[in-house]
């Protein structure tokens, strides 16, 4: 088993190589969230530059434990990294807005939640890439097979990337890539969670839970109630996929 996880991370690594040598330019950054996902990235991004590596810890708003959870994942990895913290930049982008929509009567408080969580994966993909563009590094995604079958990342946010090195694994194999690579059991431990809000989690804000998706994705028979919570997730996630569209040529 571990022979098998060694040769497909083996080949993940190489595949990395390929793309920033293809690419011209000199190396990887992740965005640390303490999460699993972007904690099996680390590891995969460390082995393949060891020098040219670097992970990205952004608090914004967030718990004090996923920026300590991050960095003992940067520890482990041995991944160099950096902390930008957004709270105060995300406030003031977010204040400004919502003020300019209050004074014209064009705010709808129903819709703050969503703006406020989408602003802080939008504002971390932009620092992303302005340490991406400092370092002439790529940006590397975090989604698996399942996030990207069920749409859930925020369209140009964390879904806002260059490459997506774990996009083919099901959220089971990211749990058994990270205990082979050896990422800390506090991470193992917790609840995947985009971060967006305080008590968020990914399965209760789906509706249905990864092991259901891993299944589907795998064409193994899972509740008809799950099924449909699945494919409605991704027919209407299906414009993250794609290019934005234009209308057809004139003649």
């Amino acid at each position: 088993m571990n022979k098998n996880i060694d040769k497909k991370i083996n080949h993940v690594v190489e595949w990395l190589r390929k793309q920033v040598n293809d690419s011209g330019t000199n190396g990887l950054v992740v965005g640390l969230s303490g999460g699993i996902d972007s904690s099996v990235v680390a590891f995969l991004i460390k082995k393949a530059f060891p020098e040219n590596s670097i992970g990205v810890i952004m608090p914004c708003k967030s718990n004090e434990k996923d920026k300590n959870d991050a960095i003992e994942v940067a520890k482990a990895s041995g991944l160099k990294h950096i902390v930008v913290d957004l709270t105060e930049d995300q406030d003031n982008v977010l204040g400004k807005v919502f003020n300019e929509l209050i004074k014209e009567e064009y705010y709808i408080e129903g819709n703050k939640r969503l703006a406020d969580a989408n602003l802080r994966a939008r504002m971390r993909m932009s620092t992303l890439y302005t340490v991406a563009n400092s370092l002439n590094y790529l940006v590397v995604g975090t989604d698996n097979a399942a996030e990207l079958y069920t749409g859930y990342f925020t369209k140009y946010g964390d879904g806002g990337v260059d490459i997506l090195p774990i996009a083919n694994i099901t959220k089971r194999e990211v749990y058994e890539w990270a205990r082979h690579l050896g990422v800390p059991q506090t991470v193992l431990d917790r609840p995947p969670s985009a971060g967006l809000w305080e008590g968020q989690t990914d399965e209760n804000e789906m509706g249905t839970t990864y092991n259901m998706i891993d299944d589907l994705l795998e064409g193994k028979e899972i509740p008809q109630k799950h099924r449909e919570i699945i494919e409605r997730l991704n027919k209407r996630t299906e414009h993250k996929r794609k290019m934005p569209p234009a209308p057809p040529k004139y003649n």
